[in-house]
């Protein structure tokens, strides 16, 4: 029985908060040097560029307009916008909604589920894995284990799968979407962005792999006491 279809353009062309939850579940097919890791995502979080959808997100990195840092997030959806986090970790998004309207997809937890020796491999060069579950728990962790690195990789196809800098991407989507899905703010985003107003996280309950929640500098408990 076929689980999982290649992803398409169209399937990829409403907002982001639409599309997230249907890509739980969803595999990132990931060929670099040789090597072949496939991810089975449990954890994403959903970000609107300036313009997009009815609601500005001020947690975007596409909320002021475009940018040299932000482009990916401008093109074709099916392109992976891969940025550097605090200097150091290497994150993924899937791009979503039509061409000329920025969004994108944050995979922030996953499970490896076919080749967890290169992805231990990657992930042992950032410091000790205690455990399997941790090998793609959280974006930082995810961007190691696929190998996928900012900014040689970033605006690769994962619709047709085309070499760039080595490295082929490809997702899958499920055929059948999950109907058991978890929402809440986004973890780690400051201010009103990470509040009970962006409920644009999306995760499989109960899956040991998706991240720990913390709140962002400025938001939930913290808004709430300062309004």
């Amino acid at each position: 029985m076929t689980t999982h279809v290649p992803a398409t353009r169209e399937a990829l062309t409403d907002l982001p908060v639409e599309v997230a939850p249907r890509l739980l579940d969803a595999l990132l097919e990931v060929e670099l040097d040789g090597e072949r890791v496939v991810l089975r995502l449990s954890e994403v979080e959903a970000y609107h560029g300036r313009g997009t959808g009815d609601v500005p997100d001020p947690g975007s990195h596409a909320r002021m307009g475009p940018t040299p840092r932000n482009a990916t997030m401008w093109g074709e959806p099916g392109h992976l916008y891969v940025y550097l986090s605090h200097g150091i970790h290497s994150c993924v998004n899937v791009v979503c909604g039509p061409a000329g309207v920025a969004g994108g997809v944050l995979l922030r937890g996953a499970e490896v589920v076919e080749g967890a020796d290169a992805a231990r491999r990657r992930r042992s060069a950032r410091g000790v894995v205690r455990q399997d579950r941790d090998l793609a728990r959280g974006p930082g962790r995810l961007g190691d284990a696929s190998g996928l690195r900012h900014p040689v990789h970033d605006g690769i196809d994962a619709v047709t799968g085309d070499m760039r800098a080595g490295a082929r991407a490809r997702l899958l989507l499920p055929v059948s979407p999950r109907r058991d899905i978890a929402t809440g703010p986004r973890v780690g985003v400051a201010g009103v962005a990470g509040g009970d107003e962006f409920p644009w996280r999306f995760w499989i309950p109960d899956d040991p792999t998706v991240s720990a929640f913390r709140w962002g500098r400025g938001a939930g408990p913290a808004l709430s006491a300062a309004r």
